[in-house]
């Protein structure tokens, strides 16, 4: 019977083994893809910012208060511009824009 309790608690300690896999929440963003980031429009810029890096966005150049990120993974491009410290418009145009 001491047997069965021992194989009992190791069965219940290996269901609670953790992976090291991260859970997709940590990994990326819960809006936006890598290849379209349009539902970023009204996010305030400073915290978008992290969101779109973490997607694979890099800043390519900006005009003014319009700002181009690019996607190299994917070759996409998105032409944000922002207002009052928010994405005023999040727009995704073809890639040889960035």
């Amino acid at each position: 019977m001491r047997n069965c309790t021992g194989l009992v608690g190791i069965a219940i300690l290996a269901g609670c083994v953790e992976t090291s896999e991260p859970a997709p929440s940590q990994t990326q963003p819960s809006i936006g893809s890598s290849t379209d980031i349009s539902s970023f429009q009204g996010a305030r810029a400073g915290q978008a910012e992290n969101g779109l890096q973490n997607l694979g966005y890099e800043l390519a150049r900006t005009e003014g208060l319009t700002a181009y990120w690019f996607n190299r993974d994917t070759d996409a491009c998105a032409r944000i511009v922002t207002a009052d410290g928010r994405y005023k418009s999040v727009t995704m145009v073809p890639s040889g824009n960035c």
